[in-house]
Order: C-alpha cells, then structure tokens, then sequence
C-alpha cells in the first residue's frame, strides 16, 4: 500500500498538460500538492492498520 504515493507521481501522462487550471495554477502545481495529500493520507491509513492495539 505504501507503494501507492510513490508510482501515482510517476505516471506523467496525469499531468503532462497545462488544464484544468485550480484558481489558476496549471495541473502540475496543484497536483504535485495532491500527491502530497495522497503520501499523508496513505502513511495514516498503514500508520492505523499496523499499530498495535493496547
């Protein structure tokens, strides 16, 4: 799972373009922020699964 936030960056073809624009930053901006969305999200959800409980 943790694989995840690492190949989803390098699929170029999600932002080898200039739109949609998000409040006016091509796609490659706001979608290198998202990625890092994605890493957070990702590392808590493994983080939850794996700790033990108690």
């Amino acid at each position: 799972m943790l694989f995840v936030p690492i190949i989803v960056p390098l699929l170029t073809p999600l932002f080898n373009h200039d739109s949609p624009r998000l409040l006016g930053f091509p796609t490659f901006y706001w979608l290198q922020l998202a990625f890092i969305a994605l890493g957070v999200t990702t590392t808590t959800v493994v983080y939850q699964m794996t700790k033990k409980r108690g």
